[in-house]
């Protein structure tokens, strides 16, 4: 299926300007009973903030098999994209976040390195293109936005984590169904884009963004994990303010071009796609087990890797309640048809059909 898909060769702003128009498919259905974060939705598939710049590319992955929808992260301020490239592939073996570096190659091969920088719209007009979007979605389908504080010189962490409750209020007064709070983005060296690896700041951060939002479900996306010691801490920081948690936001890593010379300047560039599925999936059974030996009712939403019906059934076994994509979205835009079709072909509850041999 021939489908318009994110132009990596051109700029953010021209990508934001050029949105594909929705279209018109057959969408399987998926067998068993879903929710998120309580919300009833028709299967755990979903976008990750990402590919969704606009509301445009919100109602076109809409009509592709995507039943929530992650509006790409915004800032209380207006914040310009990082300059080309944003979207490097990288040819590596599955990541664990103990590399040096990898390398870049020719051709997308399931992975790439990502540098955007949390770019955001002025919120003047991201708070009416929410509204806009969330009144076009069709009935069935979730409008999650995704929202994040913009450090400022000068600030305290108090001062940061009023930045992030606007935001969040914001987008609530604009019509969000949940809101997801970034916690995590490599490609930015300021406290806002760390804040996971802080977890009594990130305690704080999210209470004051729960305190913002009242009872809408609030999900908070975090990074990269391995320490169990590590994830215990944070979620004794955030679960009680929090109904669910986003991982894994991608694997960090320096990327050197095919001659050796380092790329970006020689800083860390999150890695997204296959090469984090099984650092991902760990990441998310590690905290599924932490979250039921505190008898938690936090949901996980899991991505990292997901390009197939089996991707799905492994994160569903592994603890997750949701599985939301955004690389394999970006490089096939059908790949929730796809998706969905093997699972509907399956006539089963894909939670019950995992085989781990």
């Amino acid at each position: 299926m021939n489908l318009p898909r994110y132009e990596r060769s051109q700029t953010y702003r021209w990508n934001y300007e050029h949105p594909p128009r929705p279209v018109e498919l057959d969408v399987p259905s998926v067998a068993g009973t879903w929710n998120f974060v309580g919300l009833p939705v028709a299967s755990p598939l979903g976008i990750s903030a990402g590919p969704l710049l606009n509301g445009a590319w919100c109602l076109f992955y809409a009509t592709l098999g995507f039943d929530v929808l992650t509006y790409k992260t915004v800032r209380s301020v207006a914040r310009e994209c990082y300059s080309l490239p944003n979207l490097v592939p990288v040819k590596c073996r599955p990541l664990t976040g103990d590399e040096h570096q990898i390398a870049a190659t020719g051709c997308m091969d399931g992975s790439w390195a990502v540098s955007f920088g949390m770019p955001s719209a002025d919120p003047e007009f991201w708070r009416r293109d929410i509204e806009r979007t969330r009144e076009k979605l069709p009935r069935g389908k979730l409008l999650n936005v995704s929202v994040v504080g913009t450090f400022q010189q000068g600030w305290s962490l108090d001062d940061l984590a009023d930045d992030y409750a606007r935001c969040a209020a914001w987008a609530v007064d604009s019509g969000a169904d949940s809101i997801e709070t970034n916690l995590s983005c490599p490609n930015v060296a300021t406290r806002d884009g760390q804040l996971f690896q802080n977890p009594d700041d990130a305690g704080i951060v999210v209470r004051r963004v729960r305190e913002a939002i009242g009872k809408i479900p609030y999900i908070v996306k975090i990074g990269h994990i391995t320490s169990r010691s590590v994830a215990k801490h944070l979620l004794e920081a955030i679960a009680p303010s929090v109904d669910a948690i986003a991982m894994t936001n991608s694997v960090s890593a320096k990327v050197v071009d095919e001659t050796g010379q380092p790329l970006f300047n020689g800083e860390r560039r999150g890695i997204c796609g296959a090469a984090t599925r099984e650092a991902s999936l760990k990441q998310v059974e590690m905290f599924a087990e932490l979250l039921h030996e505190n008898r938690s009712n936090v949901q996980l939403i899991g991505g990292g890797g997901v390009s197939t019906a089996e991707d799905v059934r492994r994160y569903l076994a592994c603890g997750a309640h949701a599985v939301h994509m955004a690389t394999a979205a970006m490089v096939n835009p059908a790949i929730g048809l796809e998706i969905k079709r093997h699972l509907a072909g399956a006539a089963n509850d894909p939670r019950t059909m995992f085989d781990p041999s």
